[in-house]
């Protein structure tokens, strides 16, 4: 339920304002091994993190060809 929430949320906030949009949700796993990204969220304590582009792209060319 956790993971659908943010998606509820965002579609009650549609009802109230009357805006239109379409609401996409992904969801696979079962979700034990973020519940504490969850609380930390919900609590307004997670630290943004960069995307660390070129360390990705150092390590994707690492990756055997398949």
């Amino acid at each position: 339920a956790h993971a659908i929430k943010p998606a509820i949320d965002e579609a009650l906030r549609c009802r109230k304002s009357g805006e239109a949009k379409t609401i996409f949700i992904s969801l696979s796993g079962h979700g034990h091994f973020d519940l504490a990204a969850y609380d930390q969220f919900n609590d307004g304590k997670l630290v943004d993190y960069e995307y660390p582009a070129e360390l990705v792209k150092q390590s994707l060319a690492k990756l055997p060809k398949v």
